[in-house]
């Protein structure tokens, strides 16, 4: 289930990258866990002659990071080796190297400090984004997500794969397992997973087992009004929803396009609201993504030197010295303040507040305490 530290890392890796009219920003942070699980791949542009596809995913790793580095650096390889990707069947394909991926690794010697064999090697979520000229496939194993965003709203989503869902328990049970406290077997809080070998007694049914490797494929024509793709962990739909976190690009799209401050302000905004695992968001930028609109960048302005001198007043009036308890005034005065950015609120603007707190007291540490959020 993973362990926590006394207090969060928020250092962020930030990476990025463009190509095939498409841009891209993924950025990771240990959040409060003793250690980083996730990892991810991102390809503008494939090998000849797959040079007009690309190909981006997130993996989130649990007892340990070993499945989710091996299928980082080797699921892209495995399903463009398939017979069906070179007949151009990418739904076929992507569901085989799945599978494929997973008889491998059980296949594998495991000789890294805590994975000596494949049973003991863990397991990862893997999340995945197919695009063509004129397609997208969006596919999933386990809880991460991937949201395709159309006009500002959560279009098309992948299933999160629980235990406590109907098809996935009946599963679990027909292969010998059980549900308890919402985990398979009372440990494990995925149903379908890559790795995770334990839970893969039937050999000879792949995607029957207790944790299946099979995943959930969803096929979309790519049209003019298609914004941006979402990949993420569940260290962000934790505590936002698919539509909160789209609106809340689609709002900051419009004031910006530095793709690495939207993207790291989301994994802000999700540990102050509390976000206890891992976090690793991508933001796929599309054709069709919102350009940066003066009025939007006027209000934004305009509602940071608002927020500026409500905190200013709070901090005098209140006689205010410590930071908790400055964003615990704000809070209650988050309601009376206007065009807060959707899906993000007044976490969205806790830079402004901190930024003013330290100005009012320079000798405060820059490293404000986190178990304040």
């Amino acid at each position: 289930m993973g362990s926590y530290a006394a207090k969060p890392e928020t250092e962020k890796d930030v990476h990025v990258g463009e190509g095939n009219g498409l841009r891209y920003c993924v950025s990771s942070m240990q959040g409060w866990r003793t250690e980083m699980e996730d990892k991810h791949i991102a390809a503008c542009g494939l090998r000849k002659p797959y040079e007009d596809l690309s190909f981006f995913g997130v993996f989130d790793g649990h007892a340990g990071d070993h499945i989710a580095i091996h299928c980082a650096e080797n699921l892209l390889t495995t399903i463009t080796n398939t017979d069906q990707f070179s007949k151009a069947e990418f739904k076929e394909a992507l569901r085989e190297g799945y599978i494929q991926l997973d008889a491998q690794m059980r296949k594998m010697k495991w000789d890294k400090p805590g994975a000596t064999t494949a049973m003991t090697a863990g397991g990862t979520t893997a999340t995945c984004v197919l695009v063509t000229p004129k397609k997208m496939y969006l596919v999933n194993c386990g809880d991460s997500r991937a949201v395709l965003c159309r006009k500002g709203k959560a279009s098309i989503s992948t299933v999160d794969h629980r235990p406590t869902s109907p098809k996935e328990k009946a599963r679990i049970k027909k292969a010998g397992g059980t549900v308890i406290i919402d985990r398979v077997n009372g440990n494990l809080a995925v149903s379908r997973a890559l790795g995770d070998f334990q839970y893969k007694r039937i050999h000879w049914q792949p995607c029957e087992q207790m944790v299946s490797p099979e995943p959930d494929i969803f096929e979309c024509d790519r049209v003019v009004c298609d914004e941006f793709v979402v990949i993420a962990c569940d260290g962000i739909w934790d505590v936002m929803s698919s539509q909160e976190v789209c609106a809340y690009i689609h709002s900051r799209l419009l004031v910006t396009d530095d793709l690495p401050e939207i993207v790291n302000s989301i994994l802000d905004i999700c540990l102050h609201k509390d976000s206890r695992d891992n976090m690793t968001l991508m933001l796929l930028l599309l054709p069709g993504a919102p350009k940066i609109s003066e009025d939007a960048v006027t209000a934004d302005r305009i509602l940071d030197h608002k927020i500026e001198e409500l905190t200013r007043e709070l901090i005098e009036k209140n006689d205010i010295y410590f930071f908790h308890n400055l964003l615990v005034l704000m809070d209650r005065k988050a309601g009376e303040i206007e065009n807060l950015p959707p899906g993000g609120g007044l976490y969205a603007k806790y830079h402004v507040i901190r930024r003013v707190f330290h100005e009012m007291f320079p000798k405060m540490p820059a490293d404000l305490d986190y178990t304040y959020y």
